[in-house]
């Protein structure tokens, strides 16, 4: 077992098995591998779903939350909208990427982070609801966020195949440089607005402590700085909705921002129970 929790390790096992599935219809076209890959995806939901509910009801008195119960709800959301995806979009590779980022973010925390160690969101009431409203915009931010730089590492990858005339199976099986760049940029759409969100409540929650040296913090710096480039991109796109390339480019830069400073917790004050 990798961790001291029978559920935590069967959604973690059952998660890994479901993408080998997905990985065989994506790259060999096995149906078979498909339909087995999402009955197991469901019932790793499943799992997740019943593992949240009990904490929902476990903190209805304590407000207190774990890096740990954080990353397992953001992989929840991941699953969730992968499920979106292939419903309504019948994009297999991108419903595969979007699992291997939740499936990656899950076990970089399981084997890199301590299991225990639960914090508070904040001392008084205005500013406790405001880190509430913060938290729940930037894990949404996050999972937009997401889907569109996955959207548009695939429009990057489809255009240079495209310009090499290289051809394949994968590339049949890719939606087309158009829908790409469309969802991208709708998913930006949705992110980019929670995201500044997410931003102006956690600021507004520190002065409100007063603690205004958290403000100047590496992991808000570079939040701020990632949402600057999230803003120019959504303008050039919106100027100039045939730039596609350089709009992915754009794209992908503000989501490096983002990671990098989600990283950063070693250097940062900002958010340390992360």
């Amino acid at each position: 077992m990798l961790t001291n929790d029978w559920l935590t390790d069967a959604v973690l096992y059952i998660y890994a098995l479901s993408l080998l599935f997905f990985v065989s219809d994506v790259a060999y076209g096995k149906r078979s591998g498909r339909r087995i890959g999402t009955g197991l995806l469901v019932f790793a939901w499943i799992l997740q779903t019943f593992f949240l509910l009990n904490l929902l009801f476990s903190h209805l008195d304590n407000p207190d939350v774990t890096f740990q119960e954080y990353v397992f709800f953001v992989s929840w959301i991941l699953l969730s909208v992968s499920f979106v995806i292939d419903l309504f979009f019948k994009a297999q590779l991108l419903v595969l990427l979007v699992n291997v980022v939740s499936f990656a973010v899950f076990v970089v925390n399981l084997l890199g982070r301590p299991q225990g160690g639960g914090v508070s969101l904040a001392s008084g009431e205005v500013a406790h609801r405001l880190l509430i409203i913060h938290v729940a915009m930037v894990t949404l931010a996050f999972v937009a966020l997401t889907i569109s730089a996955l959207l548009a590492g695939m429009h990057l990858f489809l255009n240079e195949r495209l310009k090499k005339k290289r051809f394949g199976l994968l590339i049949t099986r890719m939606p087309s440089l158009e829908t790409l760049d469309k969802i991208s940029f709708h998913s930006s759409i949705v992110g980019v607005p929670l995201l500044l969100i997410s931003l102006s409540t956690g600021t507004a929650a520190f002065l409100l402590e007063e603690r205004y040296s958290r403000i100047f913090d590496l992991r808000v710096l570079l939040s701020f700085a990632a949402a600057a480039v999230y803003i120019v991109y959504l303008v050039r796109k919106g100027t100039n909705p045939n730039a596609g390339t350089k709009g992915a480019r754009w794209n992908l830069y503000g989501y490096l921002l983002l990671i990098v400073g989600f990283f950063a917790s070693s250097l940062s004050e900002f958010h340390n129970w992360l």
